[in-house]
C-alpha cells in the first residue's frame, strides 16, 4: 500500500511500529510535555498543532482494535510475519532493563480516590463478615468460641460425696 507525505503515527511518537502499549503511552507522555501549549516555548498555533496531532496518534495507537486497523491501513503487519528486530547484528552491551515490562511499569498511576474506596469497602465488608460468623457462632453457642468456666457437674459432684461417705464409713468400722 501507498503512504502518503503525511507522517505516520508512529513517526509522529518517534516509535517503530512494533512498539508496546507502554512504550506509546511514555513516548506520548515525554512529547505531548514537551509540545502542549501551555509549557513550550513554540508559537501557539505550532505548539497547539503538533499536540493534536500528538493526541491524535495517541487515541489511535492506545487503542487495539483502531491500532489494528490503522496499521493494516499503512500496510504493516505484525502477525504471520516475523521481523527482525532493529539491532540484530549488534552486539549486546546492556543487560535487560527490567523497568519496560508490562508488570512493572514504574510510571502507573497511584490509585484514584475512587479506587481507594473500593478498597476501603472491600477491607470493611471482610472484617464485617469475620465479625458476623463470630456473633453467629457465640449466638449458637460454639463451644470453640466461648470460654470455658469450671462449672460443677452434678454427676462429678454426686460421685465426690459417695467416695466421702464411704470413706466415713470404712473410718467408723
Amino acid at each position: 500500500m501507498a503512504q502518503s507525505s503525511k507522517p505516520t503515527y508512529y513517526s509522529l511518537l518517534e516509535l517503530h511500529p512494533s512498539a508496546s502499549v507502554i512504550d506509546i503511552r511514555r513516548a506520548y507522555r515525554q512529547l505531548s510535555k514537551r509540545y502542549h501549549p501551555d509549557t513550550t516555548d513554540l508559537p501557539a498555533a505550532v505548539a497547539t498543532a503538533k499536540f493534536q496531532q500528538l493526541n491524535e496518534a495517541y487515541a489511535t495507537l492506545s487503542h487495539p482494535e483502531r491500532r489494528l486497523s490503522y496499521d493494516l491501513k499503512i500496510g504493516y503487519s505484525r502477525f504471520g510475519v516475523i521481523q527482525a528486530p532493529p539491532d540484530l547484528n549488534h552486539p549486546v552491551s546492556r543487560s535487560h532493563d527490567f523497568s519496560k515490562s508490562a508488570y512493572l511499569d514504574a510510571s502507573d498511576r497511584p490509585l484514584s480516590s475512587g479506587e481507594i474506596f473500593a478498597l476501603f469497602m472491600l477491607v470493611l465488608t471482610f472484617v464485617g463478615c469475620l465479625l458476623l460468623a463470630v456473633a453467629i457462632g457465640l449466638t449458637r453457642g460454639d463451644p470453640a468460641l466461648q470460654t470455658h468456666l469450671q462449672q460443677p457437674n452434678p454427676s462429678v459432684q454426686h460421685n465426690s460425696e459417695f467416695r466421702i461417705q464411704e470413706s466415713e464409713f470404712r473410718i467408723g468400722k
